[in-house]
């Protein structure tokens, strides 16, 4: 078990996933038929980022929500390849692992990408997907970059931008409305970040990410898709989400006014309804919405 922001006990578990230690917490359901939700995070980020949408989604299906390789309470692997497609893969194998068959997968941002892979990977076992201002058309980093990662003032480099990395004002960055920016809010995610093996994780995770999927990677996606997006968006703007769902042959599309990356912060309760209703209703894909 683990404790919380809050203060309360969350189920937190570990297990071993390819030779790396994966932190994951299950809340498991009354209805044992109750469908199967795996939250997975983005980019600096951990299992933290999902908190305002628990209560509602747990109380609808099981819910599984997991650090990946290199973030939050997992291992900071130094053999696990940072590759988007791997983290995709690991997601299949997790639930290999867990013995679950069927899935949808929530993704936000960088987890949004690697939700996709997944999708990719496992088609006839992730059922629906949900990209909450998911990354999208980024391109690998350039050679000399990642040339430069090698050298050894680069990790001294990269620590001290961490170490220097305002919390507080990277959260003011992300989120249109700064009153939501509380100081248990940048506790909980300041946390994740501290570890000092966390900065050897990015900059392997810089060497190894590959561009993010083609317009004709994407057309192979065929599960139904919905999209969620803060019109104010400055991390991932909004026009990725209209070039995504042209790109996607069974996508919608949900965009909120006043709203930045973190949606997830910013309007639980909505975004939460419209999962659940995007996950009830019926399976019809080769439609554009």
């Amino acid at each position: 078990m683990a404790l919380n922001e809050h203060h309360t006990f969350v189920p937190g578990y570990r297990i071993n996933v390819n030779n790396v230690q994966i932190y994951y917490e299950y809340f498991d359901h009354e209805n044992p038929n109750a469908k199967v939700v795996v939250l997975i995070h983005g980019f600096m980020s951990s299992t933290i980022s999902f908190r305002q949408l628990l209560p509602d989604l747990t109380k609808e299906y099981k819910v599984i929500a997991l650090d990946l390789p290199g973030f939050g309470r997992s291992e900071k692997s130094k053999s696990f390849i940072y590759k988007l497609c791997n983290y995709g893969q690991l997601i299949i194998d997790f639930l290999d692992k867990l013995n679950i068959q069927n899935v949808i997968l929530i993704g936000h941002s960088m987890g949004g990408q690697i939700c996709m892979h997944a999708a990719k990977k496992a088609p006839n076992r992730i059922q629906k997907l949900i990209l909450l201002g998911c990354c999208s058309y980024v391109k690998r980093a350039n050679r000399s970059l990642i040339a430069c990662s090698y050298l050894p003032l680069f990790t001294w480099g990269m620590r001290s931008w961490i170490q220097k990395k305002d919390v507080k004002q990277n959260l003011l960055s992300v989120m249109h409305d700064s009153k939501l920016v509380t100081q248990e809010m940048i506790d909980g995610y300041s946390k994740p970040i501290s570890e000092a093996a966390f900065i050897h994780s990015l900059i392997r995770l810089l060497r190894h990410r590959e561009g993010d999927m083609s317009s004709e990677e994407l057309g192979e996606i065929t599960q139904p898709v919905l999209m969620i997006w803060g019109k104010e968006d400055k991390v991932i703007p909004v026009k990725t989400g209209y070039r995504l769902k042209r790109d996607l042959p069974n996508a919608e599309l949900i965009v909120y006014e006043k709203c930045g990356h973190l949606v997830m912060e910013e309007k639980p309760k909505e975004i939460t309804t419209e999962i659940i209703r995007f996950i009830e209703q019926p399976k019809v894909t080769g439609i554009k919405i």
